[in-house]
């Protein structure tokens, strides 16, 4: 009998074949994480359907001494949801967990599972004339535990915030089993620390997300959603303040991308199209919002502000989504750039961010410097203008062999993006979170005082690191491997 046998028989037991399997067939998918860059082994997969069943589940981890790697919609970018190779842990899916508690239209707020997907909860809302006020390009597959457990973005932060700014309340399971509530959402609350933002951004680490109150907002009376062709990054920053300025809180979305990926986008999508004739080198994706019965004004106000932005030579050409079909076009594209560049061949994808008023500055400097220092690479950089975030991709050369590459030299370029959003002051996660694969970098470049306030809060929650391990939170120097 393998040593792994007792703790099998007894998740067996707990859970039963719905909620315990060691099928290959049925474990393997979730083995590798979304990019495909790591796979993982694992001695089964947990699927609770309660949170009483996954601090059961934790509490018997413990017994057993069997780690627990959490997961929601296996659609993360850092490997933060995949197993190491040893096998010696479960992956616990919180997939089951997809129930809407309660949904109060009068309060604005709605309590949900873990394991609820966005895309759900963004129907749910809008049956009752409201609205979740985040999304992102993996809404059909990302679920709330996911995105509360790594403190997603998305195209709304400009106006709204993080994941972190849409959650009134929490529910986790903590590393002994235990149940932290805090569900219950209260403007004001000073009993001592606030826990749930602790837990909100772990990524597993401290404990397991099993349900949130998130906030709600009154649905919108519709959206103006335009495409600016511009002659630079600088050029859109001066755009996105003028907007700021004339559009105020109306002003939703503000994305921006190269030349580059708007053709990467074309190639990859034979029915899709250029929104503006002729060439431009950068071009801005624009959403305002209106409210009920202000369509009509906001659309007014839309166009007064690119026709001023026109007449003070802001941007080269502009053109405003006849329709609603029109407007979902626009945002495909921009929600098509990482698979139609992953098409292209090998890239590193960073997820990073700086101050916003330098991140024109930085794409401006970094690119060149990338492509110098790495000859035969393209690096481009595009995303969430209006909050710093800069998804800053570095393509190949061709010929490039998918998998040595990353490992070889794209291992190089990401150690020198990161030494530059350093230098500049920002951040080598902005919204995908840390995971496995920049826990060593944050280690590298990490405030040694926050990274022992890290270690220290782990070692607190979870002494016998059975949480996600080997995510998040980098080892001590003189315990890393050389």
């Amino acid at each position: 009998m393998s040593e792994t046998q007792p703790f099998i028989d007894a998740a067996l037991a707990l859970l039963g074949p719905r909620g315990f399997t060691t099928d290959p067939e049925l474990v393997g998918p979730w083995l590798t994480d979304w990019r495909g860059r790591y796979t993982g082994k694992a001695i089964g997969l947990a699927s609770p359907a309660s949170t009483a069943e996954v601090s059961a589940l934790v509490k018997l981890c413990g017994e057993h001494g069997i780690p627990a790697v959490p997961q929601g919609g296996n659609s993360g970018m850092s490997g933060g949801a995949t197993p190491d190779s040893s096998g010696n842990a479960v992956v616990l899916s919180l997939r089951r967990m997809d129930r809407i508690r309660e949904l109060d239209a009068q309060a604005r707020q709605v309590t949900c599972d873990a394991g609820v997907i966005l895309q759900t909860l963004h129907e749910a809302a809008e049956e009752q004339r409201l609205r979740f006020p985040l999304t992102l390009g993996g809404k059909g597959s990302a679920t709330i535990g996911g995105l509360i457990s790594t403190n997603a973005g998305g195209t709304q932060v400009l106006r709204h915030g993080t994941m972190r700014a849409q959650v009134l309340g929490l529910e986790a399971v903590l590393a002994d089993g235990s149940i932290f509530d805090a569900l219950t959402p209260l403007k004001k609350d000073n009993r001592g620390f606030d826990l749930k933002q602790m837990l909100i951004g772990s990524e597993g680490t401290l404990g397991i997300v099993t349900a949130a109150t998130l906030r709600l907002l009154p649905e919108t009376g519709g959206r103006v959603v335009a495409w600016a062709g511009l002659p630079s990054i600088a050029a859109a920053r001066r755009l996105l303040l003028h907007c700021e300025t004339l559009a105020g809180d109306s002003l939703e979305g503000f994305e921006v991308l190269p030349a580059h990926c708007l053709a990467s986008v074309l190639a990859h999508m034979p029915d899709a199209r250029a929104p503006l004739a002729g060439h431009h080198a950068w071009h801005a994706l624009i959403e305002l919002v209106a409210p009920q019965g202000g369509e009509e004004a906001t659309r007014d106000r839309a166009e007064a502000m690119l026709a001023q932005a026109m007449e003070q030579d802001l941007l080269e050409d502009a053109v405003m989504a006849a329709n609603e079909a029109q407007a979902e076009a626009f945002w495909l594209i921009r929600d098509s750039i990482a698979p139609a560049e992953r098409a292209i061949g090998p890239a590193m994808q960073h997820d990073i961010s700086v101050p916003v008023a330098k991140m024109a500055d930085f794409v401006e400097q970094a690119a060149p410097e990338v492509e110098r220092h790495f000859p035969g690479t393209t690096a481009v950089g595009f995303g969430h203008l209006g909050d710093g975030n800069i998804h800053f991709h570095v393509l190949a050369p061709a010929g490039s062999v998918r998998g040595e590459w990353e490992a070889s030299d794209g291992k190089r370029i990401s150690g020198f993006v990161h030494d530059l959003v350093t230098r500049f002051g920002g951040s080598i996660s902005a919204e995908h979170g840390i995971g496995q694969m920049k826990r060593d970098e944050l280690g590298r470049l990490g405030d040694p005082v926050v990274l022992a306030l890290m270690r220290s809060v782990k070692q607190a929650l979870d002494p016998r690191g059975l949480l996600n391990p080997g995510k998040l939170v980098p080892l001590a120097k003189d315990a890393a491997t050389p």
